[in-house]
């Protein structure tokens, strides 16, 4: 078993992944809806940019593509078929495991860049605590793998950053320094590294890395809110794929902001059959007004932070100066 994954992958130096070119990314908005089907709603979300699952455009039983273009794919979900799309990697184990299985993931990939992708972010394989470190290793290199696969197949991509030690963060940051056509990475709070304490172990090793790698990266998020303003003042770009907007919509919930200007959820009974295009149209304004305010919010101290970063230098040993 080790001995195949070892060759399965071409051994876990991630310097040893194949190079990949550079993709222009588009700049990205704070906040992005993420959609996963259109259920319970007849019209279409009148929003300029959605994400959608990766998981959800592949059919993983017969290993093809669902849509052959993004009018079928926009019915699908029921978004403005001229609205700008993301697509998310980040999935729970069992679709994330068979997509890697997938044979002709290039041939795929090729086909997912003809639906004009604005950004899609790989797999983020798991990095578990629980298993021989080799497990973590081999789960890291299928990531830069798969960032590869989709940057060499024409498609604008964020590297998934998954971690679990110092000394990962440090390998990731080597590599990002050593290739520029890496503008982006991508990072997932929802499960594991965004409990407890941890979340704040996980913002201290990315910031780290944004000022080790010395150029400016964008990041794009799923989950972790409370990261979202350290973050932002290591980052060229911090963007929030939100799950809220619709998971909440789904649960008959409503946003809003109370005199404090603080955002809170309420109820929001429905009557059977009533669809939700309304409540989910004004979730995700409400949420994307959110997100824009602490954006601006928070733009003086990215301008400090920044001014801060050019004057950093390094010893030999890592340490500021």
């Amino acid at each position: 078993m080790y001995v195949e994954r070892v060759r399965e992958v071409d051994g876990f130096d991630l310097m040893r992944s194949p190079r990949a070119p550079e993709v222009p990314i588009t700049p990205l908005p704070s906040m992005i809806p993420l959609i996963d089907h259109n259920s319970a709603r007849r019209g279409t979300l009148n929003f300029p940019i959605v994400a959608v699952p990766l998981y959800k455009l592949i059919n993983l039983d017969s290993g093809t593509l669902r849509f052959s273009n993004r009018e079928t794919l926009s019915k699908q979900f029921g978004i403005d078929p001229h609205a700008r799309l993301v697509v998310s990697g980040v999935g729970r184990d069992r679709k994330i495991e068979r997509y890697w299985a997938l044979p002709n993931r290039p041939a795929l990939l090729a086909q997912l860049q003809q639906l004009d992708i604005t950004l899609v972010t790989p797999p983020n394989f798991s990095v578990l605590t629980n298993v021989p470190r080799t497990d973590n290793l081999h789960a890291m290199k299928r990531i830069i793998l798969a960032f590869t696969e989709m940057a060499q197949a024409g498609l604008p991509a964020a590297l998934h950053l998954n971690a679990r030690t110092e000394r990962d963060y440090e390998r990731w940051a080597d590599l990002i320094t050593a290739r520029p056509e890496i503008l982006c990475i991508a990072v997932e709070f929802a499960t594991g590294a965004g409990r407890g304490n941890r979340i704040d172990w996980h913002v201290g090793r990315l910031q780290d890395l944004a000022t080790r790698v010395s150029r400016p990266l964008r990041l794009v998020m799923r989950g972790g809110n409370r990261a979202l303003e350290p973050l932002r003042l290591y980052f060229e770009s911090v963007t929030m794929i939100d799950t809220d907007s619709f998971n909440k919509t789904r649960c008959r919930r409503q946003a809003y902001f109370t005199d404090a200007g603080k955002l809170v959820w309420r109820s929001h009974l429905t009557a059977t059959g009533e669809p939700l295009d309304e409540l989910l149209q004004q979730n995700v304004a409400i949420l994307h007004s959110h997100h824009t305010y602490l954006e601006r919010l928070h733009a003086d101290r990215r301008l400090v932070s920044a001014s801060h970063f050019l004057r950093t230098a390094e010893h030999r040993n890592r340490q500021s100066i």
